[in-house]
């Protein structure tokens, strides 16, 4: 009987080893996780929310077209900031060791930048600003986890002087004159000023500063003070609610928008479109060209996550193919290729680290065949990063509101390098020197 037994024993185990067999399913596939630091709600929001719903279709497109990035499929979530700094590094230490670690944080505000680059670096965390973050950060010798891809606001501020002076005709024609900028009260509206410094210092021009107090909404002084003053260009680093704000008290103030010049967060559409003719002529720089070019990836993310009733904008698709929406396509976009790279080297088809992914930020090379085949080809301009190169390639133009839409009004610009390069080795020196660190060795 106990023979029996056991035999009856080693048949049920047997079987149900079988039947575990056929239920368990295939081995999962590799994931990579990337967070999404969002804020889709406080002042600025009307930015905020076209921005995250950009970054989040992009994955979405990624995971749905293809399969993830070599058969890993993304995951990713959302983390709202509100743009405040304590609740952008709350987010940060809750999400940066999910999956196999975070595999890059856009913090989309300077200030969360600044917040978390000291940890980034401990943490072995890329921080991907494009556009923004620290303008010394394009040292990557110094700044081996920070990537402020395409530009930053010592780049973009630049391209402003150069286009001011295209349209004086000569940088010489700058000297005597009144220059303004009008900016968001915090280290995001600050950044620009050591170079619209030097520029002045260098051009002869007179730089007037007028900080406005966040969330923006109360410019009146201000803009009497313009009105006083009489700048020949007003330089405007603003964004969400500050943005309308500062155009309808320029238009009261009696001031033509056609003489301000926005940076980019504050030159979408969801900035001006409710002003319509009261912003005609308004200004602004951005580093690429507007989703009115229909490249390929506008219709990709229309047959592979819109029409399927997947797309992130709940709204009637109001966000879709805005500046704002397209700016943070292509932050993932960014994002994905630098998985993408680092998988080359790393192992096509596995999840990465993010110290792994730090290496596809650093030997990014999109080529124009590469965005073309990416369906970014009419939207942006190539860029290559290197060790010592965390920026890439700084291309930019400058748009204007024509009343219903912008429209592109330059060629392509580049920050001057005789004065951007040695701006940047001394803020990186200096802050090397602050923080302790040994600057690598790039070739």
């Amino acid at each position: 009987m106990k023979r029996l037994n056991l035999k009856l024993a080693a048949a049920l185990v047997a079987a149900a080893g079988a039947v575990g067999a056929v239920a368990t399913p295939a081995m999962a596939a590799e994931e990579q996780f990337v967070p999404l630091l969002v804020y889709r709600t406080g002042s600025f929001a009307p930015l905020g929310i076209p921005w995250a719903d950009g970054k989040l279709d992009y994955l979405k497109l990624v995971n749905e077209r293809d399969g993830g990035v070599n058969g890993v499929k993304i995951t990713y979530e959302e983390c709202e900031t509100a743009y405040a700094t304590d609740r952008g590094v709350e987010c940060y230490e809750r999400l940066k060791g999910k999956g196999t670690g975070a595999s890059g944080f856009d913090t989309q505000s300077t200030g969360i930048t600044f917040a978390v680059s000291d940890k980034a670096m401990v943490d072995k965390v890329p921080v991907e600003t494009m556009g923004y973050g620290l303008s010394q950060s394009v040292d990557g010798s110094v700044f081996e986890w920070n990537f402020p891809l395409l530009g930053t606001y010592w780049t973009a501020a630049d391209v402003m002087i150069q286009d001011i002076a295209k349209k004086e005709g000569g940088m010489d024609k700058l000297k005597g004159k009144k220059i303004a900028l009008v900016y968001h009260d915090s280290p995001y509206g600050k950044e620009p000023i050591p170079l619209l410094q030097k520029r002045a210092a260098k051009e002869g021009f007179e730089l007037l500063l007028y900080p406005v107090t966040a969330p923006g909404v109360e410019q009146k002084s201000t803009w009497l003070q313009i009105r006083q003053a009489r700048p020949a260009y007003v330089l405007l680093w603003s964004a969400g609610i500050m943005t309308p704000t500062a155009v309808r008290e320029a238009q009261a103030s009696g001031y033509p928008r056609d003489k301000m010049y926005a940076i980019w967060w504050a030159g979408s559409e969801g900035d001006v479109k409710d002003l319509g003719d009261v912003a005609k002529g308004y200004n602004a720089i951005t580093i690429h060209n507007s989703g009115a070019n229909h490249d390929k990836v506008y219709d990709d993310l229309k047959k592979f996550v819109y029409d399927k009733g997947q797309g992130s904008d709940k709204t009637g698709n109001t966000t879709l193919g805005t500046i704002a929406h397209t700016r943070g396509m292509m932050i993932s976009m960014l994002q994905v290729e630098a998985i993408r790279t680092a998988q080359e080297k790393y192992g096509k088809g596995k999840a990465l680290t993010p110290e792994q992914v730090r290496w596809g930020f650093e030997n990014l090379n999109l080529t124009q065949e590469k965005l073309d085949k990416l369906g970014f080809g009419q939207i942006m301009r190539p860029v290559k990063t290197t060790c010592g190169n965390h920026m890439g390639d700084d291309w930019a133009r400058i748009v204007q509101w024509d009343g219903s839409k912008f429209k592109v009004a330059s060629d392509w610009y580049q920050s001057d390098k005789a004065i951007l390069d040695p701006m940047v080795k001394e803020a990186a020196a200096k802050y090397a020197k602050e923080k302790n660190i040994t600057p690598r060795k790039c070739e």
